[in-house]
């Protein structure tokens, strides 16, 4: 039986996400990493069906999902969230016919870049992502600690450790025009409608970085400990405003705290491992061109962005 391509439908989102589960756990498992992903609720998914149907697509045989493939597009950026095949069904070239239905997304949209996220160990995908354009950019490395330990060493630090003042977030005409400049600023793109969604989820704590009265940052934690995304104004803030992350996170109910960090961010990176903070997973920016430098941005996730 041929295998179909089709869109996917809000039903398929669990079962696809199970797939992507076991994919990239038998991936990470392979590469000595072990199992690093658990299902989650697939509310970005839904979201991003939603918004804009286009860029899900599911492979599908005999009524078993094979493969799974998820883009979005923000102004002139189309980004693939993901792109998982069925370890047992690689090799029948399914990746590369999902790849082909969200880059005719990305043409639909007009889209002017292109990008993803990978493992950098993931050196078939690479190759498969360089045919069509997208070469590795930066890499970016997954930070963390046990947020007691690092509770611990933050109230060790200087009194004049440099912190940004913050306050809370909420999805006002204000905050949002606050939000889109910075991102326009670190990305060259608006998120407007990430952050709509970002700012209505109750499992994070959205926070914007005052330098006195002037909003030059903002910064996402959840409830586990993970910040990001975060973007400043400036580069010389990026550390500044990592650091203020970081006492925020210290201070929540997580058992640790983690972050994406670019390796372009030197000085975020070494207050990281400065504070004892150890790499648990490597992973590159691919692109068709430069997307900035990320000195002014820390992604939240491979899917987010």
């Amino acid at each position: 039986m041929p295998v179909l391509y089709r869109p996917a439908q809000a039903q398929d989102l669990e079962r696809a996400d199970a797939l992507v589960v076991a994919s990239i756990n038998n991936l990470t498992e392979r590469h000595g990493f072990g199992a690093i992903a658990a299902s989650h609720p697939t509310h970005f998914q839904s979201f991003s069906l939603k918004d804009d149907a286009r860029g899900l697509w599911i492979a599908e045989e005999a009524g078993n999902i094979l493969g799974f493939a998820w883009s979005w597009v923000c102004d002139d950026l189309w980004f693939l969230a993901q792109l998982f095949v069925s370890p047992d069904q690689q090799g029948r070239g399914i990746g590369n016919e999902l790849l082909k239905r969200t880059l005719d997304h990305a043409e639909q949209a007009g889209a002017a870049s292109k990008a993803l996220i990978t493992f950098s160990f993931n050196t078939v995908s690479q190759g498969l992502y360089m045919r069509h354009g997208l070469f590795p950019r930066c890499p970016i490395y997954n930070v963390s600690i046990a947020r007691d330990r690092l509770a611990g060493l933050l109230k060790g630090a200087p009194k004049d450790h440099p912190r940004l003042r913050h306050q809370p977030l909420e999805e006002t005409d204000g905050h949002l025009h606050n939000l889109v400049r910075i991102d326009r600023q670190a990305l060259g793109v608006s998120r407007e409608k990430h952050h709509r969604y970002l700012l209505n989820d109750s499992a994070t704590n959205a926070i914007g970085l005052y330098d006195r009265d002037d909003c030059i940052g903002y910064a996402y934690i959840s409830t586990t400990g993970h910040i990001g995304p975060l973007a400043v104004m400036r580069p010389d803030l990026l550390d500044t405003a990592f650091k203020t992350a970081l006492n925020v996170a210290a201070t929540g109910g997580s058992s640790q705290v983690s972050a994406f960090l670019p390796g372009t961010a030197d000085a975020a990176l070494s207050t990281a491992i400065g504070h004892g903070m150890r790499i648990t997973l490597p992973m590159v920016l691919m692109a068709t061109r430069d997307l900035r430098d990320w000195s002014r941005y820390l992604p939240r996730n491979p899917g987010f962005m």
